[in-house]
Protein backbone atom coordinates (compact mmCIF):
# COMPACT_ATOMS: atom_id res chain seq x y z
CA UNK A 1 0.00 0.00 0.00
CA UNK A 2 1.77 3.07 -1.03
CA UNK A 3 1.71 6.82 0.64
CA UNK A 4 -1.29 8.32 -0.55
CA UNK A 5 -3.33 5.14 -0.93
CA UNK A 6 -6.94 4.64 -0.97
CA UNK A 7 -9.03 4.04 1.59
CA UNK A 8 -13.13 4.60 2.69
CA UNK A 9 -12.82 7.53 4.89
CA UNK A 10 -13.48 6.69 8.39
CA UNK A 11 -12.59 7.55 12.30
CA UNK A 12 -9.71 6.70 14.07
CA UNK A 13 -8.66 7.27 17.73
CA UNK A 14 -5.06 7.07 18.35
CA UNK A 15 -3.79 6.89 21.90
CA UNK A 16 -0.55 6.68 23.24
CA UNK A 17 1.00 7.92 27.14
CA UNK A 18 2.54 11.11 25.58
CA UNK A 19 2.77 12.64 22.46
CA UNK A 20 4.89 9.79 21.01
CA UNK A 21 1.76 8.56 19.15
CA UNK A 22 1.74 11.09 16.63
CA UNK A 23 4.75 9.42 14.29
CA UNK A 24 1.92 7.07 13.37
CA UNK A 25 -0.69 10.32 13.62
CA UNK A 26 2.08 11.39 10.70
CA UNK A 27 1.88 8.05 9.00
CA UNK A 28 -1.78 8.13 8.87
CA UNK A 29 -1.52 11.37 7.25
CA UNK A 30 0.55 10.54 4.69
CA UNK A 31 -1.44 7.51 3.93
CA UNK A 32 -4.58 8.46 4.26
CA UNK A 33 -5.16 12.09 4.14
CA UNK A 34 -9.05 11.80 4.38
CA UNK A 35 -8.98 9.70 7.78
CA UNK A 36 -10.39 11.42 10.23
CA UNK A 37 -7.93 10.71 13.18
CA UNK A 38 -8.57 11.82 17.02
CA UNK A 39 -5.48 11.57 19.46
CA UNK A 40 -6.09 10.85 23.41
CA UNK A 41 -2.61 10.83 25.39
CA UNK A 42 -2.82 10.07 29.01
CA UNK A 43 -0.36 12.87 30.17
CA UNK A 44 -1.50 12.79 33.59
CA UNK A 45 0.38 9.55 33.81
CA UNK A 46 3.03 9.58 31.68
CA UNK A 47 5.64 7.74 31.27
CA UNK A 48 3.98 4.71 30.98
CA UNK A 49 7.31 2.86 30.89
CA UNK A 50 7.70 3.03 34.38
CA UNK A 51 4.33 2.63 36.10
CA UNK A 52 3.24 -0.97 36.90
CA UNK A 53 1.35 -3.25 34.69
CA UNK A 54 -1.88 -4.03 36.72
CA UNK A 55 -2.39 -0.46 37.12
CA UNK A 56 -1.65 0.28 33.75
CA UNK A 57 -3.70 -2.45 32.16
CA UNK A 58 -6.63 -1.22 34.50
CA UNK A 59 -5.97 2.15 33.71
CA UNK A 60 -5.77 1.49 29.77
CA UNK A 61 -8.68 0.03 29.52
CA UNK A 62 -10.92 2.01 31.77
CA UNK A 63 -9.58 5.26 30.01
CA UNK A 64 -9.97 3.75 26.57
CA UNK A 65 -13.38 2.42 26.85
CA UNK A 66 -14.87 5.75 27.94
CA UNK A 67 -12.66 7.61 25.00
CA UNK A 68 -14.21 5.43 22.35
CA UNK A 69 -18.12 5.48 23.85
CA UNK A 70 -17.15 9.31 23.47
CA UNK A 71 -15.72 9.85 20.11
CA UNK A 72 -17.36 6.59 17.96
CA UNK A 73 -13.84 5.58 16.26
CA UNK A 74 -14.30 2.75 13.90
CA UNK A 75 -10.75 1.26 14.69
CA UNK A 76 -8.51 2.31 17.43
CA UNK A 77 -4.69 2.96 17.73
CA UNK A 78 -2.59 1.86 20.38
CA UNK A 79 0.15 3.78 19.50
CA UNK A 80 2.29 3.16 22.21
CA UNK A 81 4.43 -0.39 22.75
CA UNK A 82 3.98 -0.66 26.84
CA UNK A 83 0.19 -0.52 26.81
CA UNK A 84 -0.21 -3.04 23.62
CA UNK A 85 2.12 -5.49 25.32
CA UNK A 86 0.33 -5.80 28.40
CA UNK A 87 -3.58 -4.52 27.30
CA UNK A 88 -4.13 -5.71 23.81
CA UNK A 89 -6.03 -8.46 24.58
CA UNK A 90 -8.16 -7.01 27.45
CA UNK A 91 -9.40 -4.09 25.09
CA UNK A 92 -10.00 -6.70 22.40
CA UNK A 93 -12.59 -8.48 24.54
CA UNK A 94 -14.02 -5.16 25.58
CA UNK A 95 -14.16 -3.26 22.96
CA UNK A 96 -16.59 -4.53 19.37
CA UNK A 97 -13.75 -2.30 17.20
CA UNK A 98 -11.12 -3.16 15.42
CA UNK A 99 -7.73 -2.62 17.81
CA UNK A 100 -3.98 -1.73 16.11
CA UNK A 101 -1.31 -2.16 18.50
CA UNK A 102 2.24 -1.41 18.18
CA UNK A 103 4.92 -3.73 19.08
CA UNK A 104 9.00 -3.73 19.33
CA UNK A 105 9.88 -3.98 15.12
CA UNK A 106 11.71 -7.51 16.68
CA UNK A 107 10.01 -9.85 13.54
CA UNK A 108 11.10 -7.20 10.65
CA UNK A 109 15.11 -6.77 12.80
CA UNK A 110 15.62 -10.43 12.04
CA UNK A 111 14.40 -10.53 8.87
CA UNK A 112 16.93 -7.96 7.52
CA UNK A 113 19.78 -8.30 9.77
CA UNK A 114 22.67 -9.47 7.97
CA UNK A 115 24.84 -9.82 11.24
CA UNK A 116 22.68 -11.39 13.10
CA UNK A 117 23.20 -9.09 16.11
CA UNK A 118 20.38 -6.70 16.29
CA UNK A 119 19.44 -3.90 18.67
CA UNK A 120 16.11 -2.72 20.45
CA UNK A 121 16.20 0.90 22.05
CA UNK A 122 12.69 0.97 24.48
CA UNK A 123 11.78 1.92 27.72
CA UNK A 124 13.05 -0.01 30.89
CA UNK A 125 9.76 -2.10 31.06
CA UNK A 126 9.66 -3.11 27.07
CA UNK A 127 13.09 -4.13 27.69
CA UNK A 128 12.45 -6.13 30.45
CA UNK A 129 8.94 -7.28 29.69
CA UNK A 130 8.22 -11.07 28.84
CA UNK A 131 6.42 -10.40 25.70
CA UNK A 132 9.20 -8.66 24.32
CA UNK A 133 11.45 -12.24 24.94
CA UNK A 134 8.69 -13.92 23.15
CA UNK A 135 8.81 -11.88 20.42
CA UNK A 136 12.69 -12.59 20.21
CA UNK A 137 12.31 -16.56 20.46
CA UNK A 138 9.64 -16.96 18.25
CA UNK A 139 10.73 -14.49 15.11
CA UNK A 140 14.28 -14.16 15.97
CA UNK A 141 15.52 -16.54 17.66
CA UNK A 142 18.68 -16.86 15.24
CA UNK A 143 19.61 -13.41 16.42
CA UNK A 144 21.76 -12.09 19.10
CA UNK A 145 19.30 -9.44 20.66
CA UNK A 146 20.92 -7.00 22.70
CA UNK A 147 18.55 -4.24 24.50
CA UNK A 148 18.89 -0.87 25.69
CA UNK A 149 15.73 0.26 28.39
CA UNK A 150 16.38 3.62 28.04
CA UNK A 151 14.83 5.85 31.26
CA UNK A 152 15.25 9.31 29.92
CA UNK A 153 14.49 9.19 25.80
CA UNK A 154 10.65 9.38 26.16
CA UNK A 155 11.71 12.67 27.76
CA UNK A 156 14.08 13.55 25.58
CA UNK A 157 11.57 12.88 22.41
CA UNK A 158 8.74 15.33 24.17
CA UNK A 159 10.70 17.99 24.00
CA UNK A 160 12.01 17.48 20.59
CA UNK A 161 8.35 17.08 19.28
CA UNK A 162 8.04 20.34 21.23
CA UNK A 163 10.48 21.95 19.33
CA UNK A 164 13.40 22.37 21.92
CA UNK A 165 16.94 21.53 20.49
CA UNK A 166 18.49 18.72 22.44
CA UNK A 167 22.19 18.32 23.29
CA UNK A 168 23.81 15.25 21.47
CA UNK A 169 25.62 14.24 24.37
CA UNK A 170 22.11 13.22 26.28
CA UNK A 171 21.55 11.44 23.05
CA UNK A 172 24.78 10.08 22.75
CA UNK A 173 24.92 8.30 25.97
CA UNK A 174 21.80 6.51 25.28
CA UNK A 175 23.11 5.09 22.04
CA UNK A 176 26.63 4.57 23.95
CA UNK A 177 24.50 1.92 26.60
CA UNK A 178 23.76 -0.09 23.58
CA UNK A 179 26.04 -0.62 21.27
CA UNK A 180 28.72 -0.33 24.45
CA UNK A 181 27.10 -3.35 25.38
CA UNK A 182 28.86 -7.29 24.82
CA UNK A 183 28.44 -7.09 20.85
CA UNK A 184 27.32 -4.36 20.49
CA UNK A 185 29.69 -3.34 17.89
CA UNK A 186 28.29 -6.14 15.67
CA UNK A 187 24.67 -4.53 15.55
CA UNK A 188 23.58 -3.81 11.71
CA UNK A 189 19.77 -2.97 12.88
CA UNK A 190 18.03 -1.45 15.83
CA UNK A 191 14.31 -1.09 16.52
CA UNK A 192 12.24 1.51 17.94
CA UNK A 193 10.82 0.15 21.28
CA UNK A 194 9.24 3.03 21.61
CA UNK A 195 6.52 5.46 19.69
CA UNK A 196 8.02 8.53 21.24
CA UNK A 197 11.74 7.79 19.69
CA UNK A 198 10.25 8.71 16.26
CA UNK A 199 11.08 12.60 16.92
CA UNK A 200 15.12 11.58 17.49
CA UNK A 201 15.63 9.44 14.68
CA UNK A 202 17.73 12.04 12.74
CA UNK A 203 19.87 12.17 16.00
CA UNK A 204 20.20 8.19 16.09
CA UNK A 205 21.11 8.08 12.87
CA UNK A 206 23.70 10.87 12.91
CA UNK A 207 25.31 9.92 16.28
CA UNK A 208 25.00 5.96 15.66
CA UNK A 209 27.92 3.91 14.26
CA UNK A 210 28.31 4.06 10.12
CA UNK A 211 25.73 1.25 8.55
CA UNK A 212 23.21 0.37 11.05
CA UNK A 213 19.65 0.11 9.64
CA UNK A 214 17.17 1.93 12.15
CA UNK A 215 13.50 0.50 12.17
CA UNK A 216 10.40 2.81 12.95
CA UNK A 217 7.20 0.65 12.94
CA UNK A 218 5.47 3.50 12.75
CA UNK A 219 4.08 3.21 8.47
CA UNK A 220 3.46 -0.75 9.71
CA UNK A 221 0.98 0.37 11.81
CA UNK A 222 -0.29 2.61 9.43
CA UNK A 223 -0.73 0.29 7.08
CA UNK A 224 -2.48 -2.42 9.52
CA UNK A 225 -5.02 0.50 9.84
CA UNK A 226 -5.51 1.10 6.02
CA UNK A 227 -6.02 -3.10 5.79
CA UNK A 228 -8.55 -3.03 8.71
CA UNK A 229 -10.71 -0.10 7.34
CA UNK A 230 -10.87 -1.92 3.96
CA UNK A 231 -12.50 -4.73 5.27
CA UNK A 232 -14.30 -3.59 8.11
CA UNK A 233 -17.76 -2.05 7.84
CA UNK A 234 -18.13 1.69 8.71
CA UNK A 235 -19.61 5.01 7.47
CA UNK A 236 -18.21 7.50 5.78
CA UNK A 237 -17.28 10.64 7.09
CA UNK A 238 -16.71 14.15 5.98
CA UNK A 239 -13.06 14.80 6.17
CA UNK A 240 -12.26 17.86 9.51
CA UNK A 241 -9.93 18.99 12.36
CA UNK A 242 -9.50 15.87 14.76
CA UNK A 243 -9.14 16.12 18.68
CA UNK A 244 -6.61 16.13 20.87
CA UNK A 245 -7.54 15.47 23.95
CA UNK A 246 -5.12 14.78 26.96
CA UNK A 247 -5.82 13.42 30.71
CA UNK A 248 -3.70 16.28 31.87
CA UNK A 249 -2.99 20.13 30.44
CA UNK A 250 0.59 20.59 29.69
CA UNK A 251 2.50 23.14 31.08
CA UNK A 252 4.30 24.25 27.66
CA UNK A 253 1.08 25.28 26.03
CA UNK A 254 2.52 27.65 23.31
CA UNK A 255 5.03 24.74 21.99
CA UNK A 256 2.33 22.03 21.84
CA UNK A 257 -0.27 24.21 20.41
CA UNK A 258 2.44 24.87 17.44
CA UNK A 259 3.64 21.57 17.46
CA UNK A 260 0.15 19.57 17.18
CA UNK A 261 -1.18 22.42 14.70
CA UNK A 262 1.98 20.76 12.19
CA UNK A 263 -0.37 17.54 12.37
CA UNK A 264 -4.10 18.76 11.62
CA UNK A 265 -5.15 19.46 15.26
CA UNK A 266 -6.66 22.60 16.48
CA UNK A 267 -6.10 22.72 19.72
CA UNK A 268 -6.18 20.70 22.93
CA UNK A 269 -9.33 19.41 25.27
CA UNK A 270 -9.18 17.57 28.73
CA UNK A 271 -11.11 14.37 28.89
CA UNK A 272 -10.80 13.15 33.11
CA UNK A 273 -9.89 9.60 33.17
CA UNK A 274 -12.43 7.62 35.02
CA UNK A 275 -11.84 4.98 37.63
CA UNK A 276 -10.38 2.17 36.98
CA UNK A 277 -13.26 -0.56 35.60
CA UNK A 278 -13.87 -3.25 37.82
CA UNK A 279 -13.81 -6.66 37.08
CA UNK A 280 -15.31 -10.24 38.70
CA UNK A 281 -11.65 -11.17 40.26
CA UNK A 282 -12.08 -7.06 42.18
Amino acid sequence: METGASVPAGRSLVFDSGIGGMGVVQALRDFFPALHIDYLADTELFPYGEQPDDLLTSRIVSLLVAACDRLQPDVLVIACNTASTIALPALRERLSIPVVGCVPPIRWAGRVSETRVIGLLSTSATARRPYTLRLHQEFAADCRLITHGARRLADLAERAFLGEIIADADVQHELDCLFGQSYGGEIDTVGLGCTHYTFLMDAFKRLSPAGVRWLDPAFAVARQVGTVLQTTPHEAVAAQKGRFLMTRLPHTAPGLQAAIARLGFRGWELLTAPAPLMTAES
